[in-house]
């Protein structure tokens, strides 16, 4: 493992096996359905406004208010409906970008896994 000037260590997850950790969700997110999240923080600012990981959530429909987000699916698809904005078809392989603030509805359609950076302010 190599490090940068800031000391961040450079390194490679295989997304698709990465163990997952349970992070429960608030009831009153759910909409429908039972989902259940799991997921891993890989790398955390010194200062807490940077999070890299891996986060996982099973079929159902759930609230959320985001963070600023860019993140990738790896495996898994939901729709995800901005509120006053787009609504997100999301699989495998796509990027999508939520802003800070954002009122979402994400139906999982199939188990979602992403690998996401996420910048607090």
């Amino acid at each position: 493992m190599t490090k940068n000037d800031q000391g961040v260590p450079s390194f490679a997850v295989h997304i698709p096996d990465a163990e997952l950790t349970a992070e429960p969700l608030d009831p009153a997110q759910i909409v429908s359905g039972a989902p259940e999240v799991t997921g891993k923080v890989l790398w955390e600012s010194a200062d807490g406004k940077q999070v890299r990981g891996i986060w996982q959530i099973t079929p159902g429909v759930v609230t959320d208010t985001e963070a600023n987000e860019l993140f990738v699916v790896v495996s898994g698809r939901a729709t995800v409906v901005v509120e006053g904005g787009a609504t997100l078809e999301l699989g495998p392989g796509d990027a999508a970008v939520l802003r800070e603030g954002d009122r979402t509805t994400w139906t999982v359609h199939e188990t979602l896994r992403k690998a996401y950076h996420i910048t607090l302010p």
